[in-house]
């Protein structure tokens, strides 16, 4: 039922007209491969931009889902494709840069297994409760979790993160592995998890259908579009976790063949009802050339080995 929410909301683009780069279009279809489950933010935004890139490039676009091992399995695929610009992977900072902190013996290393190709979308996590719970704001579950352990669950690494710092704070917290939200959002519901950290987009159909509360989210400011949702910094100083999402390719892929691509992105981003629809999952577009990803992803690995490095974390 949540999954059909989100895509019901995301629902009823108008396609572009015709344009220089459909002109141009091979008429190939481009794999972008997904590396997490139907129904997650970055599934959904994902299949709200492929029209738009399909009419703008003359190319079909095919979405595929390849969940598991914190995206490992979904860049495994995109590494071993051929760098000829129909394989691609719509990637958070989880399998972009903090697996490279938090996985032992990494199968791959994004800056030499993968190529930059363009900024997707920004935005935050929310920390959710069942709405029935007793507990109503970040000091109560910051209070409850000093007192008895909670199962937080998660399914990407940045919010494995984003728990671990919480539980750096002195909250007893158990954290939880899922392939997706959505079965986060039926475990919380169900009582069998006591939280959930989750993509505003699938947070806000549970908020207004009264079924799970929002605490606080991730940034280190209010999200615009959820502005009645506390940022955890106003709590806990200093916590800012954001999450962006990019387009990335296999390694080895040709400059003009990464910039038609990222012209193409960046064309579909800046239309109005994308920017809208956007909106509507509290999210934003991520406008970036090859080389400023390029630089986000290189200067990411850096920071989350220092702060994995500092706060004792080892690699599993």
């Amino acid at each position: 039922m949540q999954r059909r929410s989100v895509f019901k909301l995301l629902a009823g683009l108008a396609l572009p007209g015709t344009s220089a780069f459909a002109q141009s279009g091979s008429g190939k279809p481009i794999r972008i491969v997904v590396p997490l489950s139907v129904g997650t933010g970055t599934d959904t935004v994902t299949r709200l931009i492929a029209p738009k890139l399909s009419a703008i490039l003359g190319q079909p676009i095919i979405v595929e889902n390849k969940a598991g091992g914190n995206g490992i399995i979904g860049i495994q695929e995109v590494v071993r494709a051929a760098p000829d610009g129909r394989t691609l992977l719509m990637g958070s900072s989880s399998p972009l840069s903090i697996n490279v902190a938090l996985t032992k013996n990494l199968p791959y290393d994004p800056r030499r297994d993968l190529t930059a190709i363009a900024g997707f979308n920004f935005s935050n996590h929310a920390l959710m409760v069942k709405s029935s719970s007793p507990v109503r704001t970040l000091q109560d579950f910051i209070a409850l979790a000093k007192q008895k352990e909670l199962s937080v669950g998660y399914s990407t690494s940045l919010v494995q993160m984003q728990i671990a710092a919480l539980a750096k704070a002195g909250l007893k917290l158990l954290p939880v592995p899922y392939k997706g939200t959505p079965p986060t959002i039926t475990d919380v519901i169900g009582e069998s998890l006591s939280a959930t950290l989750m993509d505003p987009g699938n947070a806000l159909p549970q908020i207004k259908s009264g079924q799970m509360r929002g605490l606080a989210v991730t940034s280190v400011k209010r999200n615009p579009h959820t502005p009645d949702i506390p940022a955890m910094s106003e709590t806990l100083a200093g916590y800012d976790f954001p999450a962006w999402t990019a387009m990335v390719g296999p390694a080895g892929m040709k400059r003009e063949t990464v910039a038609k691509i990222n012209a193409a992105l960046v064309s579909a981003l800046k239309q109005k009802d994308v920017f809208d629809k956007f909106a509507l999952a509290a999210t934003n577009p991520f406008i970036m050339t090859p080389d400023e990803l390029k630089g986000l992803i290189e200067s990411d690995i850096a920071k989350w080995l220092k702060m994995t490095k500092e706060a004792g974390i080892q690699p599993e």
